[in-house]
Protein backbone atom coordinates (compact mmCIF):
# COMPACT_ATOMS: atom_id res chain seq x y z
CA UNK A 1 0.00 0.00 0.00
CA UNK A 2 1.43 3.39 -0.89
CA UNK A 3 1.31 5.83 2.01
CA UNK A 4 0.96 9.13 1.41
CA UNK A 5 2.26 12.86 4.21
CA UNK A 6 -0.12 15.71 3.00
CA UNK A 7 1.55 19.06 4.00
CA UNK A 8 -0.73 22.01 3.73
CA UNK A 9 -5.03 23.04 3.14
CA UNK A 10 -6.39 20.71 1.38
CA UNK A 11 -8.72 22.34 -0.45
CA UNK A 12 -8.97 20.56 -3.90
CA UNK A 13 -9.78 17.10 -1.90
CA UNK A 14 -6.42 15.51 -3.35
CA UNK A 15 -6.59 13.84 0.03
CA UNK A 16 -10.03 12.05 -0.60
CA UNK A 17 -8.92 11.28 -4.03
CA UNK A 18 -6.03 9.40 -2.80
CA UNK A 19 -8.05 7.92 0.03
CA UNK A 20 -10.55 6.48 -2.84
CA UNK A 21 -6.96 4.90 -4.80
CA UNK A 22 -6.01 2.82 -1.46
CA UNK A 23 -3.46 5.42 -0.54
CA UNK A 24 -3.24 5.39 3.34
CA UNK A 25 -2.83 9.48 3.62
CA UNK A 26 -1.89 11.46 7.02
CA UNK A 27 -1.63 15.25 7.49
CA UNK A 28 1.61 17.23 8.39
CA UNK A 29 -0.19 19.34 10.95
CA UNK A 30 0.91 23.27 10.63
CA UNK A 31 3.34 24.59 8.90
CA UNK A 32 4.65 21.23 8.28
CA UNK A 33 8.05 21.44 9.88
CA UNK A 34 9.68 18.25 11.58
CA UNK A 35 7.82 17.40 14.40
CA UNK A 36 4.58 17.59 12.49
CA UNK A 37 6.36 15.45 9.55
CA UNK A 38 7.63 13.09 11.92
CA UNK A 39 4.44 12.70 13.64
CA UNK A 40 2.44 12.29 10.61
CA UNK A 41 4.74 8.87 9.70
CA UNK A 42 7.18 10.69 7.06
CA UNK A 43 9.93 8.28 7.58
CA UNK A 44 7.86 5.28 6.21
CA UNK A 45 5.88 7.67 3.65
CA UNK A 46 6.54 6.97 0.12
CA UNK A 47 4.96 10.10 -0.80
CA UNK A 48 5.32 14.00 0.17
CA UNK A 49 2.52 15.97 -1.55
CA UNK A 50 2.48 19.80 -0.70
CA UNK A 51 -0.32 21.51 -1.13
CA UNK A 52 0.53 25.13 -0.51
CA UNK A 53 4.25 26.87 -1.86
CA UNK A 54 4.41 28.77 0.89
CA UNK A 55 5.37 25.08 2.54
CA UNK A 56 8.15 24.39 0.20
CA UNK A 57 10.40 24.59 3.17
CA UNK A 58 8.84 21.49 4.61
CA UNK A 59 10.13 19.46 1.34
CA UNK A 60 14.10 19.15 2.09
CA UNK A 61 13.16 18.17 5.62
CA UNK A 62 11.15 15.20 4.46
CA UNK A 63 13.97 14.41 2.26
CA UNK A 64 16.50 14.38 5.09
CA UNK A 65 13.70 12.29 7.43
CA UNK A 66 13.29 9.77 4.11
CA UNK A 67 15.70 10.87 1.28
CA UNK A 68 13.65 7.99 -0.82
CA UNK A 69 10.26 9.87 -0.46
CA UNK A 70 8.62 10.90 -3.78
CA UNK A 71 7.67 14.78 -3.58
CA UNK A 72 4.27 15.50 -5.62
CA UNK A 73 3.85 19.45 -4.93
CA UNK A 74 -0.12 20.13 -6.27
CA UNK A 75 -0.35 23.97 -5.32
CA UNK A 76 -1.02 26.72 -7.32
CA UNK A 77 2.00 29.44 -7.49
CA UNK A 78 5.85 29.11 -8.20
CA UNK A 79 7.86 26.80 -6.27
CA UNK A 80 10.84 28.47 -5.09
CA UNK A 81 14.20 27.30 -6.31
CA UNK A 82 15.23 25.52 -3.61
CA UNK A 83 12.73 23.38 -3.48
CA UNK A 84 12.36 22.44 -7.68
CA UNK A 85 15.12 20.07 -7.50
CA UNK A 86 13.65 18.12 -4.98
CA UNK A 87 10.23 17.89 -6.36
CA UNK A 88 9.23 15.09 -8.33
CA UNK A 89 6.14 16.57 -9.69
CA UNK A 90 4.68 20.05 -9.47
CA UNK A 91 1.78 20.30 -10.94
CA UNK A 92 -1.42 22.99 -10.94
CA UNK A 93 -5.10 21.91 -9.44
CA UNK A 94 -6.21 24.46 -12.31
CA UNK A 95 -5.00 21.80 -14.65
CA UNK A 96 -4.91 18.79 -13.44
CA UNK A 97 -7.94 17.19 -11.53
CA UNK A 98 -7.73 15.44 -7.97
CA UNK A 99 -8.73 11.86 -9.61
CA UNK A 100 -6.09 11.60 -12.17
CA UNK A 101 -3.11 12.76 -9.62
CA UNK A 102 -4.49 10.53 -7.45
CA UNK A 103 -4.26 7.41 -9.98
CA UNK A 104 -0.89 8.03 -11.03
CA UNK A 105 0.39 8.96 -7.22
CA UNK A 106 -1.33 5.13 -6.23
CA UNK A 107 0.26 3.84 -9.88
CA UNK A 108 3.78 4.97 -9.26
Amino acid sequence: MTRAVIAGNDVSSLGEALTTEGVDVTTAAGTANRDALEAAGIAEADVLVITEMRLATSIPVAKELNPDVRVVVYAEGSLPDFARGQAGHILDPKLMDPSFVAEEVAAA
